[in-house]
């Protein structure tokens, strides 16, 4: 790591350890203030001109006294060889960058694609049962041959399921932590784990020293939600975690998808009350997620032949183009690539999709079908 990447990893850190802020505020602070060291720069006069900013927290970004615990951190980084994405940067999970309320840092040590075509997370109750263990061990089994990347959490139960069977299925697969990367909750995993790191990862938005304290996990499920394109909740019972995961997932727009069991069974009433609720659509099968998910459509070459045959005007030549030259790419972007005005970018845009050429994804991001 450079020295200049490494200062300015310092600031970036420091704003996520200021007390009384979060991710949204932290965003509006550096975008007011034009970049994470600028935010240092401000005088407590300047900052208390920012809204949302008070006395206290306008004297805790003058002192700078969150920079030396930051430092600490940049070096344990370094040590153990973990990627950071900044929320701002280009590599930062493009899924989870279109959620208000994304982490503004990540952690990670693997070597998974978090930006992968296809995601998908599986959550569940920590006392899974027997018939559960064989539903998530199938469905992630019929999907081995695939390029897809399963995403949870890595508790007890469902998690440690899906990550144990995608393990054994040659699947990539990527543990969300509520806690550091320096510790690991919980230690009963830890063989599982040192697996998952061969070809998926641990990620986290905590810095290390941080204990897997209760109020971290719902923090911890909207980056299993936000990183993936659907959540898939295997079982639960009437509340939980799984079903904050799947309602975070619904805010952001995501699929959600459900395994329906046997009325009156414990750990089948919050998957039934997902489905009967219309929160969740109802599967059984990966045939059933493919289905849902337009992953059952024809692979890319097979797409890019079909379309010689369709008879596109010049300006969805173009806009095809743009999209097919990016994994996916938003609204904003292309209005500007083609040099076109923003209304017809949109109107031709839908006309494309009509037609089945591309997808619009939650942020008004498209890719190709």
């Amino acid at each position: 790591m450079s020295a200049k990447i490494s200062d300015q990893l310092i600031y970036q850190i420091g704003i996520t350890l200021l007390p009384g802020i979060g991710d949204i505020s932290a965003k509006k602070l550096i975008a007011y203030c034009g970049g994470a060291k600028e935010v240092f720069d401000q005088t407590k006069t300047q900052l208390l001109r920012v809204e949302g900013i008070g006395s206290k927290l306008a004297e805790a970004i003058s002192n700078q006294s969150v920079l030396s615990r930051a430092e600490k951190e940049v070096k344990f980084i370094e040590k153990n060889a973990i990627q950071t994405f900044f929320y701002l940067d280009e590599d930062y999970p493009q899924r989870l960058k279109h959620a208000m309320d994304s982490p503004i840092m990540l952690y990670f040590k693997g070597k998974a694609d978090l930006n992968q075509s296809k995601i998908l997370s599986i959550v569940g109750t920590r006392k899974v049962t027997e018939n559960g263990k064989a539903i998530c061990d199938q469905i992630i089994a019929d999907f081995k041959t695939e390029q897809l990347l399963i995403v949870s959490g890595l508790a007890y139960g469902v998690d440690t399921q899906a990550h144990k069977s995608s393990v054994e299925n040659g699947l990539a697969t990527v543990g969300v932590l509520a806690h550091g990367l320096d510790r690991l909750y919980p230690s009963a995993n830890k063989a599982l784990a040192k697996k998952m790191l061969e070809s998926g990862g641990l990620l986290t938005d905590f810095p290390s020293e941080t204990n897997p304290d209760a109020p971290n996990f719902p923090r911890r499920n909207r980056i299993i939600a936000g990183l993936s394109d659907a959540t898939l909740v295997v079982e639960s019972a009437e509340k939980g975690g799984s079903l904050i995961t799947a309602e975070i997932a619904n805010g952001y727009n995501r699929d959600v998808f459900a395994v329906p069991g046997r009325p009156g069974d414990a750990y089948s009433k919050g998957t039934n009350f997902l489905i009967k609720t219309n929160r969740a659509a109802l599967v059984e099968s990966a045939a059933d997620i493919r289905y849902q998910m337009g992953w059952d459509q024809p692979t890319k070459d097979q797409v890019i032949q079909q379309k010689l045959f369709v008879e596109l005007s010049p300006d969805e030549e173009l806009l095809l183009k743009i999209i097919q030259n990016q994994q996916e790419i938003p609204i904003d972007l292309i209005a500007i690539q083609s040099k076109m005005p923003m209304s017809k970018v949109s109107a031709t845009l839908l006309n494309m999709e009509f037609a089945g050429l591309i997808r619009c994804l939650p942020g008004k991001v498209y890719k190709v079908v």
